[in-house]
Formats: structure tokens, sequence, C-alpha cells
């Protein structure tokens, strides 16, 4: 059973004959995203995402091909993805979530992390039956999966993970959703326009992305006209490491476009940094701001901060009560940020300059309580 299905799948993935130059097609301009580049020919849409690891490399090339018509001649090299997906498995909270308002929420039959989705709706048709629960990310089951017969898997590719198991053997189209590894907040949006091009809606995806781009280049003229910079620092010890966010990563360029001075904007890295204590709080400890996100029943305070890691109370920002935070258990962080970033930017501008937005009502962050 099990290799009658993949050999179904691999006919739909096949590689075709030697690629053709992107010059023979049309460009589609990404303004933004440096992970991604997308070509429109007259009978599919190449897309190309790059290894964001090594930069030199490409880590898949995919076939945007018309599943109601008739497979291309002269194909060239890559992983062929019949459009618009009708059954397709998403992996994490924030794709689902783009699809749904993308109107093609239809379209998904299964989901991984499930028990980590702050989706109401994908729970609501989990109890239905009309999606699928796959179980673990990272050892799904394959036999609902191998009966569900998705037309696409979309996941997220991490570093020196040697694959993704198990479900490469079946042939199902793995979308590498490396958006998360662009460096810039826009420039991870506009993968929105991609994921648009494979369920069937490309239109509204690019126009929605069009919407996002006004909004956060405006507010971040807003930032620019504040008279001072204040410092910040963000997230929590976990374990002996605490692990900041990179200074190329686009959690530090939303900083930068809020009219704030992130105190590690100088490190080089696009993901997450493990520091020492001591190095945070020796670079940290005068920070006017802190910004932190966890998961948890009831909102932290500054006491139960204190109590969890009483060093914490040594920063300026405990002391002077200017840690702000974002309880991941009930606010959307994970859904909404990456596709719209202008409404963190809204947010990150009145904390650091509230009289720039003084009728914006904080969205994701509320300041601890005592």
């Amino acid at each position: 059973m099990f290799l009658l299905v993949v050999s179904v799948f691999l006919c739909s993935c096949r590689n075709g004959k030697a690629d053709t130059s992107a010059s023979q097609g049309d460009t589609l301009t990404l303004n933004y995203a440096k992970r991604l580049s997308m070509h429109d020919f007259a009978d599919y849409t190449k897309v190309e995402v790059q290894n964001p690891w090594d930069t030199t490399r490409v880590l898949q090339t995919y076939l945007l091909v018309d599943r109601n018509k008739p497979l291309p001649n002269d194909l060239p090299k890559g992983v062929v993805v019949k459009v618009p997906l009708k059954k397709s498995v998403i992996y994490s909270a924030v794709h689902c979530s783009l699809v749904d308002e993308l109107g093609a929420f239809n379209s998904i039959a299964g989901v991984c992390e499930l028990k980590y989705m702050n989706l109401q709706k994908v729970h609501d048709a989990a109890k239905k039956g009309t999606i699928i629960d796959l179980g673990d990310g990272l050892a799904p089951d394959i036999e609902r999966m191998i009966d569900l017969m998705p037309d696409a898997l979309l996941l997220s590719p991490f570093e020196n993970s040697g694959g993704h198991g198990r479900v490469e053997q079946l042939g199902v189209p793995i979308i590498e959703c490396a958006d998360y590894m662009e460096t810039t907040p826009l420039g991870r949006a506009e993968w929105m326009r991609f994921y648009g091009r494979l369920f069937g809606v490309a239109e509204k995806a690019d126009s929605l992305f069009a919407q996002v781009e006004k909004k956060y280049k405006e507010l971040a003229q807003i930032a620019q006209k504040a008279t001072d910079r204040p410092t910040v620092i963000s997230e929590l010890k976990t374990g002996s490491a605490w692990y900041v966010p990179g200074g190329n990563s686009w959690i530090s360029f939303f900083y930068r476009d809020a009219g704030a001075d992130y105190l590690f904007k100088n490190d080089r890295h696009s993901g997450s940094v493990p520091l020492s204590f001591e190095t945070v709080f020796d670079r940290g400890q005068k920070a006017d701001f802190w910004l932190i996100k966890y998961n948890q029943t009831i909102d932290k305070t500054y006491r139960a901060l204190e109590k969890e890691y009483a060093p914490y109370a040594g920063f300026n920002a405990f002391q002077k009560k200017k840690i702000y935070g974002c309880n991941t258990n009930y606010i959307a962080y994970y859904e909404e940020i990456p596709y719209h970033p202008d409404l963190f930017l809204k947010d990150l501008i009145k904390i650091f300059h509230p009289t720039l937005l003084p009728e914006h009502s904080l969205r994701f962050f509320t300041n601890l309580a005592d």
C-alpha cells in the first residue's frame, strides 16, 4: 500500500528537462523578499527558494502548473506543483491563518501541531473531521497522511535538520516555507504573494500585501518624527541561555523602524543568538524598555518575574516598570505578525513613542502588572 501510494505521488513530482533561463519568463518583482524569486512563463510559474544558510545555493525550485490543464511539455527541472492546491497539509499556525485570510481555508485538509495552534477555526474543523490532526510535526502520522493523499505539504526548513524524515518518501511536493528567515518584516510578509499563487488567489494576495506595505511605510515615517531613540532588549532566559534576536533579524528591523535603538543591532545573525545572562545584563542593564513574550494561562507580573529569576530585578526596565509582555497563550502573536507587520509596528511605536499614536490601544503587549 505504502509503495503504491508513493509511486502515484512521485508521478506528480517528477523533474523535467534542463532548466530554462529566467529571462525567458516575466519576472514578478519582489521588493523586499530576498529568499524568493518568481517568474511567469506561458504555461507555468517558476518559483525558487534560496537556501537561507547558504545563499549561493537554491533550496528548492517549484513549477506551478494549472491542475485543470495538461502538463506542459519541456518543463525545466523542479518540483511540479498542481495549483490551486485543494488538499494541503500545513504544519504551522501562521500559514493556516494566512490561507484563511486569503479565502482558501477549505483547501486545508490536515495540520500538524494542532495543540499549539491559537486558531479556533482550525480546532472547530478538526472536531468536525474536515481537517485531520496529523500530530507532531517532527513525526507526523504517516498512515493518516497517506489516507488523506494531500497535494502538498507546507512546512518550515531548519538548518542541519537532515531533511523532513519519512514524509519525503511520499513524493508529495514539500513547500519549503523559509519566509521566517527573511531579515526584514516586509520581506517576510511579501511571501504571501507566493502562497497566494499556490492556492489560486494571487490577485488577493498581491492586493493584501500592497495594503500591508502601504500601512507599514506610513507608520515607519511617523516613527521617524521621534526626537529620541529609546534603547530596548527582548526575550527571557531559557535554561542556561538567553536567546536574543540577531542584529540582522526581522525583529531587529522592527525596532529600528519603530524608532528604537536595539542594543544587539550590531550582531550579524539573522536568527536567535544564545547568550549568557551575564552578557545580556552587561549590555542591557540600562535599557529603557524590555519586551518579552511567553505562553502561560495567566499573565506574568513583575513579582512573578523576579520569583522566576531574581537577577531580572537588576535591570533598569524592571525597576522603572518598563517591561511589556505578550502572552501567546491567547494573543495571536505568531498568527498575525508575520503577514501583518504593520499591526506589530503600531504597537511598538505606541510603546516607544506614545505621543505619536495617541489613539492607539496596544494589540499584542501589555505593561506587566506589579
